[in-house]
């Protein structure tokens, strides 16, 4: 509300008898508050980055250690072997004791500075080291021992979100020969010999002649940015697409399985909303632990600083993801209109009971959609390019300019839906339909430009709908994990369903968004709509639990459950397709900084081997249980290179780009560029935080049914899966109905 208070905060008029100032009290005090939230804001993220800057030393050691050393300089003693009174000497002939006091201030806060600089960069070079991942279970070397207790002591204690930042390593650069070696390895199994060895002449010529003058360039800029990645892969992968983000980029989060606390749409929607900003504001002020893998080695955390206030904002040729450093309201889709809901008064976060009233308000507003408004959503769902030149020609002034930066800029948008979703764990049909509702809903009543939106239905479940240009899912589900913990363990509900509490303030009430849309524009919204309809048509998506074990049972095998999970996928979809296909597994590098993802090439020759050993009746199960263990061995090898730096796919995407750039083509470059991931899948991250322990805390039905994404390739599968309980593997599986080769309820029955 301050932006409306602020336009008529100073009104004047003239008359006969002069000038007439009318100044708004209560504007100037918004103007006032909202000030002071900045710059508190900006005093807070000063400190917060000042205080990392020297993690894991403390400013209270400095302060401590400059008492110290200088009383015992005033008194006489010289801890600094001469280096002291020599600083006294340049500044003074005859220092007195005001001066020996200054120069052990100065030399207590070099030396303090040199070892806060040594330990970070010891931590540095200590966070290089990746051999703890390729140690077998159980057998740890000393150098792995050694190394342990050093980080661990170097780590410190209570570090904040950003606090490790610094100390983290670049992305390593691999080398050409290596990283076309292993492209050679994983592409063995899919081609026959002439295939093969027509690839292997060209990844010779290409080592040879263009390769070594792309990687130069590569390593240059390995030098000069953070990561030599994550902003091309952000920029190409994601912002130059031109195509609808909708189903093509845009992913879901699934609600909690089995627990639903109410069956209220507004009290679910108004205590999720309260939990999402108190998460904001433990996250601007920093307080949340960085993730840290067996509580030792941390991972990145920038990914963490666009979740916010952050929406993608359509270009003409490329998209550029647009953040606000600070906003105070949501904004809420209901019916076919949009409103603007303030969060806090007077700076306060309402109580859940206190937004329940604002969106009970929205709900029985009787008001219908303005023209052009029910639909508006479509112009995030359709192609980029429709939606930039719209935006531009009908969103550059007055109420549309306005109602848009208000969504754009809101914390994130929030959608109460009129559809119900009850999941019925015996009919797999329920989770199908709750996918298919939040990946695509109705196409034109969501918002999919924003970092994320959070849909509600009418019988209280929930669930979210994620951009992907910002971050990747992992962030998402631990946003999800921090907010269902706090719903479950901070707050409750009336019998009624209702949250508990009294209103203890009244809300400023929901603005109804204004639109002044004109015919061409809602021409552009209609076309945009069908776009979109017909790709969501297209979808043919199929989730279902699978509860005849869980990883419980796999660790029994002393397997890793991914890579078991991984091998029961080729099998089934060989089973599927009767052949093999390049297959995605998408890995994190955030053990770097800045790091994103890097692609696990699943399909290799040893899990070609199990499967053939699967399908044929001669092998016996001691040999087929024999190549699973050898399939599963690489699977986990592979996955552990790509996390570590030594992947393939970012590697020679980069290669791609400098190519580009230097106008050079690269027949080796194009073929493995253009090639097709006929199964695209991904491993959903459970219980990041800690905090939710599934079988102790609250209720031991907490189970997460994790989320999905939209098929990759016209003829391909799109899985992913979560293992959400020792007993529970949850399976979303995509593909397109126009294809002829796949249908996913069939991938399903052949997986079971």
């Amino acid at each position: 509300m301050a932006e409306a208070h602020a336009a008529v905060a100073f009104q004047f008029t003239v008359t006969p008898d002069g000038l007439r100032l009318h100044i708004s009290s209560e504007a100037l005090r918004a103007v006032y508050l909202s000030g002071i939230r900045s710059w508190r804001k900006r005093a807070t993220r000063f400190r917060n980055r000042f205080l990392s800057g020297v993690y894991p030393a403390t400013f209270s050691s400095l302060f401590v250690l400059i008492g110290v050393v200088t009383l015992v300089t005033v008194c006489g003693f010289d801890l600094s072997f001469g280096y002291i009174p020599s600083i006294a000497g340049y500044i003074s002939t005859e220092p007195s004791k005001f001066v020996l006091g200054f120069a052990a201030i100065l030399f207590t806060t070099i030396v303090w500075t040199l070892a806060v600089l040594l330990i970070r960069y010891t931590l540095k070079l200590l966070l290089c080291y990746h051999g703890w991942m390729f140690e077998p279970r159980g057998k740890v070397s000393i150098t792995t021992k050694l190394w342990a207790v050093s980080t661990k002591l170097l780590c410190g204690k209570e570090p904040r979100l950003f606090s490790y930042q610094a100390s983290l390593p670049r992305l390593p650069v691999p080398s050409v020969k290596n990283t076309v070696q292993r492209y050679l390895r994983s592409v063995r199994p899919l081609l026959a010999d002439p295939e093969y060895d027509s690839i292997v002449s060209l990844s010779q010529e290409f080592e040879a002649t263009l390769g070594s003058k792309l990687q130069r360039y590569l390593i240059l800029k390995s030098w000069w940015s953070t990561n030599y990645v994550t902003d091309w892969w952000e920029q190409y992968v994601y912002l130059a697409g031109r195509g609808p983000i909708m189903v093509n980029s845009n992913y879901y989060g699934m609600d909690l399985m089995f627990m639903q606390p109410t069956s209220s749409q507004i009290s679910r929607a108004a205590t999720i909303t309260h939990a999402l900003f108190a998460f904001r504001s433990t996250l601007d002020k920093e307080k949340i632990k960085p993730i840290q893998v067996n509580g030792l080695v941390p991972l990145c955390s920038f990914q963490y600083e666009r979740v916010f206030n952050t929406s993608r904002s359509p270009g003409i040729d490329i998209d550029q993801n647009v953040h606000y450093m600070d906003c105070r309201h949501v904004a809420v889709y209901h019916a076919g209109r949009w409103f603007k809901v303030p969060c806090y008064k007077h700076g306060i976060l309402l109580r859940p009971k206190e937004i329940e009233s604002q969106m009970e308000a929205i709900i029985n507003d009787p008001s219908p959609p303005s023209a052009g408004e029910e639909h508006l959503g479509a112009l995030t769902a359709g192609e980029r390019r429709p939606w930039a030149e719209a935006r531009r020609d009908f969103f550059k002034s007055g109420v549309n300019k306005e109602s848009l930066h208000a969504i754009e800029k809101a914390a994130f948008v929030v959608v109460l839906d009129d559809e119900s979703h009850v999941l019925d764990v015996d009919d797999a049909t329920t989770f199908s339909k709750f996918g298919r509702s939040l990946l695509h809903g109705k196409c034109h009543n969501r918002w999919f430009d924003k970092s994320f939106q959070v849909i509600f239905y009418k019988n209280g479940r929930f669930g979210m709908n994620a951009e992907h240009s910002w971050a990747d899912a992992p962030i998402m589900s631990h946003l999800t994990e921090e907010v269902l913990y706090d719903e479950f363990a901070n707050f409750g509900y009336n019998d009624d369903g209702t949250c508990v509490g009294e209103l203890t303030t009244t809300p400023l009430p929901p603005q109804r968004l204004k639109w002044n849309i004109p015919e061409p524009c809602i021409d552009v919204i209609d076309s945009s709509l069908k776009v979109a309809k017909l790709l969501s048509d297209d979808v043919d998506l199929h989730v279902f639990p699978f509860r005849r074990f869980g990883k419980g049972l796999i660790k029994t095998f002393r397997m890793s459950p991914d890579a078991f999970i991984q091998l029961s996928l080729q099998l089934a979809h060989f089973r599927d397709k009767g052949h093999f296909s390049l297959t995605y597994e998408a890995s994190m590098t955030r053990l770097f900084r800045e790091g994103r993802t890097e692609t696990v090439r699943s399909c290799t020759t040893e899990s070609c081997a199990f499967v053939r050993a699967m399908e044929d009746p001669e092998q016996t199960n001691e040999d087929r249980i024999a190549l699973l263990k050898k399939a599963t061995e690489r699977h986990v090898s592979g996955y552990k290179e790509a996390m570590t730096g030594q992947g393939i796919d970012r590697h020679l995407f980069c290669l791609y780009v400098v190519s580009k750039y230097l106008k050079i083509e690269s027949p080796f470059l194009q073929k493995v560029l253009g090639e097709a991931w006929e199964l695209s899948t991904s491993q959903t991250a459970i219980n990041q935080t800690g905090r939710i322990d599934h079988y102790k805390d609250f209720h031991t039905d907490l189970t997460p049914q994790g989320g999905g994404f939209g098929p990759v390739a016209d003829d391909g599968y799109g899985v992913s899966y979560i293992i959400c309980h020792e007993n529970t593997i949850m399976f979303h599986i995509s593909s397109k109905v126009s294809s002829h080769e796949t249908v996913s309820i069939l991938f399903i029955i052949v997986f079971r």
